[in-house]
């Protein structure tokens, strides 16, 4: 079973109502094999979901870091970078 979120159950519960149980309908039948094999007849709405999906792993620290995302790290780079052009 694929864990989701509870950031992305807040993305998804911030949706507009149409698109929200759109969204809703697309995680449960991404996260089952059967729904994927469903989705599989529409490839835009595979995509989507995946992608949905998708966000929701990246609060997971080590996933987020082995994909080059380094929060620390891009704010320090930020820091910086105001630093060197002389901005508040």
């Amino acid at each position: 079973m694929i864990h989701v979120s509870d950031s992305l159950e807040t993305f998804v519960s911030s949706a507009p109502q149409p698109q929200r149980a759109g969204m809703r309908i697309l995680v449960e039948l991404g996260r089952r094999p059967r729904g994927r094999a469903l989705l599989a007849y529409a490839p835009a709405l595979s995509q989507l979901a995946q992608l949905i999906l998708a966000l929701g792993r990246y609060d997971d620290p080590e996933v987020a870091l082995a994909l080059g995302w380094d929060g620390p790290a891009v704010v320090a780079r930020g820091r910086a970078l105001r630093r060197a052009e002389g901005r508040p």
